[in-house]
């Protein structure tokens, strides 16, 4: 078996034509709640990025071919047989929602409107080994569906001159946030293809938290440890969510068309709780959640976790086969042919990601990159403000608001 990596953040697509976003929109959000799940038990804060996880499967799911196809469709909760225009469509929207925001503040110009735009950055690109037979096929395809160009490299003989050409690749395109996506042992002379899908994002938010207003205030660990941390505050319509276990709140950057999405527990304790009755079309919801007037309290927080490898949090969902487990099951001939003593099947998933939340607003990046390794074989609006202190462990998404996709995902134990 040959191997390919696929390194991902987010796909950019220049034009969509009838197809729409919410198969891609659904199979986001519940990947993304599966990872979170399975990664339950790992200590600290966690971030992923769903968006950026599910489009590099995305693009690994059209090389795929046979059983191994028919699995990753099931695990990585694919509605549709061909989902690429479905996450063309999503990309769309996204670039929609960056483009509006542009207009926004060009015509708030003078008005004492915002004055910076979103700044929303994706890019796809496959680094191939030069001379390997890919199908002219599934290149065509990712790049209409994904805009990911093919570039030729050579891992047999310069791996590790690879790895640092597509670092600083990734590097570049999230304004040096996510820095050494792949080890340095990440690729071998066995790699045969990488496929890099990058992000950055930045905004301020609709209405910014006055700086003078943020102050030292406790937030309790989940051991009971209680700390001091700078703790913004405001009081805004913003929208919001009383659940029977939580209190949901969005607040929104400029445009208004992406959010942070806070879910809070009611109980300190509630968090582990909230987050496995969490579905993706619960997540959807709240992204259209009713506005009302909140005093909120969230601390802010900078997350800047190493790369995670989530070979082994697929395979427990039961992506196998792209695995090639069982020996010899791998097929991604849709992708390369498939030859008895050199085919193609996924070895590593690295992650990684970036997000820092203040008074300004948030910035946030991530890459993903597939490792494939050469083998043979609402509640009713009251008069009061609702007061909503975010000072306990609590869940967060930066969520685009017209679908409901969950550009990053995580939860915060410790702001610190």
């Amino acid at each position: 078996m040959r191997s390919f990596l696929f390194a991902g953040g987010l796909a950019l697509v220049a034009s969509i034509q009838a197809a729409k976003p919410e198969s891609a929109v659904r199979a986001v959000n519940a990947l993304g709640l599966d990872l979170q799940r399975q990664l339950r038990e790992m200590p600290g804060n966690l971030c992923l990025s769903p968006y950026s996880i599910q489009s590099a499967l995305a693009m690994t799911h059209a090389g795929a071919s046979g059983t191994t196809r028919e699995e990753m469709t099931r695990v990585l909760h694919y509605a549709e047989a061909d989902m690429g225009p479905a996450f063309a469509a999503l990309a769309a929207a996204l670039e929609a929602t960056r483009q509006a925001s542009e207009k926004i503040v060009e015509q708030s110009q003078g008005h004492g409107g915002p004055s910076e735009p979103l700044q929303w950055s994706v890019a796809n690109r496959l680094y191939g080994q030069e001379d390997y037979d890919f199908r002219s096929a599934f290149l065509d395809q990712v790049q209409r569906d994904f805009g990911a160009p093919l570039e030729t490299v050579d891992f047999i003989r310069h791996a590790p001159k690879a790895v640092r050409q597509i670092n600083a690749w990734v590097g570049e395109r999230t304004r040096g946030r996510i820095r050494d996506l792949i080890p340095d042992n990440g690729l071998t002379s066995d790699t045969r293809l990488v496929l890099v899908n990058a992000l950055h994002f930045k905004a301020a938010w609709a209405d910014e938290f006055a700086t003078s207003a943020t102050s030292d205030q406790p937030f309790y660990l989940p051991r009971g440890e209680t700390v001091a941390v700078p703790t913004m505050q405001c009081q805004e319509r913003l929208g919001y969510v009383s659940g029977k276990e939580y209190e949901a709140v969005t607040v929104p950057f400029v445009g208004k068309g992406i959010h942070l999405l806070l879910i809070v527990p009611r109980r300190r304790d509630g968090l582990a709780a909230v987050e496995a009755e969490l579905t993706p079309e619960k997540l959807a919801d709240l992204a259209r959640a009713e506005n009302r007037e909140v005093v909120l309290f969230l601390p802010k927080f900078r997350l800047e976790p190493p790369t995670l490898d989530l070979a082994d949090v697929l395979k427990s969902l039961g992506l196998k086969q792209a695995f090639d487990e069982p020996r010899g099951s791998a097929n991604f001939d849709a992708m390369a042919p498939r030859k008895p003593e050199d085919y193609l099947c996924i070895s590593k998933v690295f992650h990684k990601t970036f997000l820092a939340v203040d008074e300004r607003g948030a910035e946030a990046a991530a890459a993903t990159a597939v490792a494939m390794m050469r083998a043979t074989a609402f509640m009713p609006e009251p008069v009061k403000p609702v007061e909503v202190r975010a000072d306990h462990p609590f869940l967060f998404a930066l969520q685009h608001a017209g679908t409901g996709a969950c550009l990053f995902l995580g939860r915060l134990n410790d702001p610190r």
